[in-house]
């Protein structure tokens, strides 16, 4: 027979891996904000450009964004605002119609 004290511990070790330490974390608090936000203005001559790899590297580098998200027409995207992110949306002739930060 088995010992309950086994059962017991059998179903409280899968529970006690969830837990943190930390009895005054806020797991709803916001991320910290990012060391590189993006300035989405300086990204706006590109609207009417034609998307490329290399139209991209200039769009991180004129806006400062670490992460660059290119959505073709009619991609389903994710609505999370990241302050690093550049969002950059074009047209089935790859042309640049819109360019926002998150």
């Amino acid at each position: 027979m088995m010992d309950i004290r086994w059962i017991a511990a059998a179903t409280l070790l899968p529970l006690a891996a969830c837990s943190t330490m930390d009895g005054d974390a806020n797991p709803a608090s916001p991320p910290p904000p990012a060391e590189a936000a993006c300035n989405g203005d300086a990204g706006q001559s590109f609207v009417g450009q034609t998307a490329s790899a290399e139209t991209g590297v200039a769009l991180l580098r004129a806006t400062g964004a670490r992460t660059l998200r290119w959505v073709a027409p009619g991609m389903a995207v994710t609505m999370d605002y990241r302050a690093d992110r550049l969002t950059v949306s074009y047209d089935a002739a790859y042309k640049i119609e819109r360019v926002s930060c998150g």
